[in-house]
């Protein structure tokens, strides 16, 4: 049986000889294809999966991700989250600019403003709160956008403890009903659970790419 060798790598003619011959091949290949055929467009758009309890249903995967999940009313955030981070031990806390005050308390750092925070001062912070862009029932996904309150991908990336904020009315079932309101030009974060990765024998090793610990707090209504 006869096979077509190409010429052995080297400099000079040898690898122009080569490049050519790998470049006419290609061009041959692609030549004799058939038409491209038509992709069915019937895959599952906005408003194609609703969850009778979105809330719920978020809840439900952020506790199948390790998260932990709160849930307050609009009056008791800032309650709410002073005592997260009490029962947590954190006390050192920044957060990104546009946050509203009623959610901080007195000594939290507003970091990252028009220039990029630096990541070893950030890394000295005991843990972030932020809002979000939305969150997504189904996945149990969280967006940020680095919008007021969410800030650079840095601030809610390097300390090791991310409290977010999610009201109700941000969540959405699935993922196509949050593409359809997410600006696909902005810089965007999207958040399953606490960071983690495994090894090729499944060791999980959490805090990789970011936070070790989130904690997720679901206003149940108003803003």
């Amino acid at each position: 049986m006869s096979r077509d060798v190409l010429p052995a790598g080297g400099t000079g003619r040898d690898a122009d000889a080569a490049r050519a011959e790998v470049l006419r091949r290609v061009r041959l290949a692609v030549g004799t294809q058939p038409p491209g055929v038509g992709v069915a467009r019937d895959y599952r758009g906005v408003g194609a999966r609703p969850a009778d309890d979105p809330v719920g249903l978020f809840v439900e995967r952020l506790t199948d991700y390790r998260a932990s999940a709160y849930q307050c009313g609009a009056d008791e955030v800032g309650a709410t989250i002073a005592g997260i981070l009490g029962e947590r031990g954190r006390t050192r806390i920044c957060v990104p600019h546009g946050l509203p005050a009623r959610w901080t308390a007195p000594g939290w750092q507003v970091v990252g403003g028009d220039a990029p925070p630096d990541p070893v001062a950030l890394d000295a912070f005991d843990g972030v709160v932020s809002g979000c862009a939305l969150a997504i029932a189904l996945t149990g996904t969280i967006v940020l956008d680095s919008g007021p309150g969410q800030g650079w991908r840095a601030v809610t990336l390097v300390p090791d403890y991310h409290l977010v904020v999610v009201r109700a009315d941000q969540i959405v079932p699935a993922v196509p009903d949050a593409i359809a309101r997410l600006d696909a030009t902005r810089p965007m974060t999207w958040i399953s659970g606490p960071s983690a990765t495994s090894d090729i024998e499944f060791d999980r090793v959490e805090g990789v790419h970011g936070p070790r610990t989130l904690d997720v707090l679901v206003v149940a209504e108003g803003r």
